[in-house]
């Protein structure tokens, strides 16, 4: 396949490059870091490309970058991210809490609408994976910036399948679980005093026993880039917890539903009376 990947240089994203590469799949990671690693390992197959996915200028460039090489994309899975300006939403610095959602939220629509076109050549059905978790389904003290910016990543992935219905697109999100990557590290060096003491105390637990499985995060990425997820699109799914590797035998069920959606919960879906 070909396939676009934001984010590449470190984390998920970079776990990702290293395994598709291993597939023998062709991938242009964009990144604000060099890549040059990558580009001598794997010659001919690898393509780095410096951008900031938060900027739109960068973003058409890179793009450009890119349609020079190939004429279409198969896939595009959007791993940029930063948790950003944390602690209390009240005092948190105006312009750091938007530059977080910008490179979160914006990135992702930005990298979305700027590959459309080539996804719109793919010749099989063309996917998009976008990376929520961190506070996208509930609320997450000190990381408003990062969960707003979360949780609208979900919302665009479900607008987006809703308007692209009965295209050759699948769109979905995914929540990789807790998995040890820098945000870990910045959670623990920043300390109880600005994400609480519950967060960190949970990234100290997680950084001493390991973490997440990335495993199951990078699996569940290479399914919904799969021709055995055509058809499953508009969804949240999380690595950990979520039956993802049998939900090719249940998608007209799931097509029907509103599983693995952002919804509101009314009294009687919980027989209550209010």
């Amino acid at each position: 396949m070909h396939l676009v990947i934001t984010g590449s240089s470190s984390g998920i994203g970079r776990a990702l490059v290293d395994k598709l590469l291993v597939d023998d799949h062709l991938v242009w990671g964009l990144a604000r870091s060099d890549q040059s690693d990558f580009a001598a390992r794997h010659p001919g197959r690898f393509h780095g490309v410096r951008c900031d996915v938060s900027e739109w200028p960068t973003v058409e460039a890179a793009v450009r970058t890119v349609a020079a090489t190939t004429d279409h994309v198969d896939g595009l899975v959007t791993c940029a991210g930063v948790q950003g300006e944390l602690g209390p939403a009240v005092r948190a610095d105006p312009q750091r809490w938007s530059a977080t959602v910008r490179a979160n939220l914006d990135g992702t629509y930005f990298a979305i609408r700027g590959f459309h076109a080539l996804l719109a050549r793919a010749p099989r059905r063309a996917k998009i994976v976008c990376l929520s978790g961190g506070g996208g389904t509930k609320s997450r003290p000190n990381f408003s910036a990062y969960a707003a910016a979360k949780t609208g990543v979900v919302r665009l992935v479900e607008t987006i399948a809703e308007e692209q219905r009965g295209s050759p697109l699948d769109i979905n999100a995914i929540a990789p679980g807790a998995i040890n990557t820098r945000l870990t590290d910045e959670v623990i060096r920043h300390g109880p005093a600005v994400v609480g003491q519950a967060e960190y105390d949970t990234a100290v637990k997680q950084k001493l026993t390991g973490g997440g499985s990335l495993a199951k995060a990078l699996g569940l990425i290479e399914f919904l880039l799969s021709e055995k997820s055509d058809g499953i699109t508009g969804r949240l799914l999380a690595a950990p917890w979520d039956p993802w590797a049998t939900l090719d035998t249940r998608r007209d069920t799931l097509a029907k539903s509103e599983i693995y959606m952002l919804r509101r919960i009314l009294p009687e879906d919980r027989g209550e009376k209010f």
